[in-house]
């Protein structure tokens, strides 16, 4: 059974590449990126008058809020989602891809934070059909971990890879800055700390699981021939 993610995940838009436009699009991006170093959800109304330009020409770039959002976390967590490990070991695989995208998720915590933000309020319209634009969808680690962890597969029953993807995705990304620092007040260095100790566990829990032994053809005759007998 092939690994999919329950949602299709927001992908930003590209923006122009030069000229005019290109040099516009940086703005507002720009200034969108520095508006949310708090945390917050900022609008397109608020990026354009940060920018200085009408709210007509802003949306022209960003027609909403998801689209805002999808274009920040692609500035912000390109080479996460582009990140390429050259090691063979599934499990060294998958602590270089903690060690090493770790410290973006912390430089841009806040930016993640405000998609966050989005997704759950976006889920809470949907939910009560009050939801007026595309919703913004987060998603982009199944793919990540599925690619990285990928050496594992052979070492574990299918289901049971499928299980690994899932429980890993709980613990990379924004969700463990939000539990560890919101609740237990941990430091940086705690959440990463912390949750490559939890991807080590999930690890040897999914390995300790036997592989089932694939089965003759000819077993369940023998076996049916022995039960008649």
């Amino acid at each position: 059974m092939p690994i999919k993610s329950p949602v299709r995940a927001t992908d930003p838009l590209p923006g122009p590449a030069a000229g005019t436009r290109g040099r516009t699009y940086r703005l507002l991006l720009g200034e969108a990126m520095k508006l949310a170093e708090d945390g917050r959800l900022v609008s397109v109304a608020e990026v354009a008058a940060a920018a200085g330009v009408s709210r007509a020409t802003a949306y022209r770039y960003f027609a909403s809020r998801g689209e805002l959002i999808s274009a920040m976390v692609g500035e912000s967590l390109g080479p996460v989602r582009r990140f390429e490990s050259r090691a063979t070991d599934g499990r060294e695989r998958v602590q270089e891809l903690f060690t090493k995208t770790f410290p973006r998720f912390r430089q841009f915590e806040a930016h993640m934070r405000a998609a966050l933000q989005l997704s759950l309020e976006h889920w809470a319209l949907e939910r009560s059909g009050r939801l007026t634009e595309e919703p913004y969808r987060r998603g982009h680690r199944v793919a990540i971990l599925k690619r990285i962890a990928a050496p594992l597969k052979s070492e574990m029953p299918e289901r049971e890879f499928r299980r690994l993807l899932r429980a890993l995705s709980m613990i990379f990304g924004i969700e463990p800055y939000v539990v560890l620092k919101d609740i237990w007040g941990s430091s940086d260095r705690e959440v990463q700390a912390t949750a490559r100790w939890m991807a080590d566990a999930l690890i040897d829990a999914a390995l300790k699981v036997p592989k089932r032994a694939k089965r003759n053809p000819g077993d369940r005759r023998v076996r049916l021939a022995r039960a008649v007998v």
